[in-house]
């Protein structure tokens, strides 16, 4: 047979647009920084949440990413920041990374991080009336930032 392609795989029915389900939820938010988003987080996490079959979660996962959110704009005005959204090793992972500046001592940065985590007093309450956990960490860049997380089980 001269010109056959024998190479080539059978072809095959598309198999379509996967579904949102629980274990493919994984999304990252870039917000711009303004005030307001503490609120377009809360819709996004509310619609994410709904969608992948996690809906017994919302109340408490929408008040984690706005006091997030909250708490990265109170100390970093208007900087952008990202909040990824996943469900991971079967718990929901909310974590906001913000453009908070490193800081020049070690003592001021402790300093920072203990007036940033007494101010997510309702983030601790709420998590942990559902058993979940929370967070912060400096990111490791040379321009500094934070890393906040909240961490819910079903």
């Amino acid at each position: 047979m001269k010109g056959a392609l024998r190479c080539l795989p059978a072809a095959r029915a598309a198999a379509g647009p996967v579904p949102p389900a629980t274990e493919n939820l994984s999304y990252s938010i870039l917000l711009p920084g303004g005030a307001y988003c503490a609120g377009l987080a809360r819709e996004n996490v509310r619609t994410l949440l709904t969608r992948h079959g996690l809906a017994e979660l919302v109340d408490t996962a929408v008040l984690a990413a706005s006091e997030l959110v909250s708490a990265a704009y109170r100390f970093t005005p208007d900087h952008e920041m990202i909040l990824r959204v996943r469900w991971q090793y079967e718990a929901l992972r909310i974590v906001l990374y913000d453009q908070h500046p490193a800081h020049d001592t070690p003592a001021a940065a402790e300093e920072c991080r203990d007036r940033r985590s007494r101010s997510m007093w309702l983030l601790a309450a709420a998590v942990g009336e559902h058993g979940g956990d929370w967070g912060l960490a400096p990111v490791l860049t040379p321009g500094g930032g934070t890393k906040s997380w909240a961490l819910l089980h079903r």
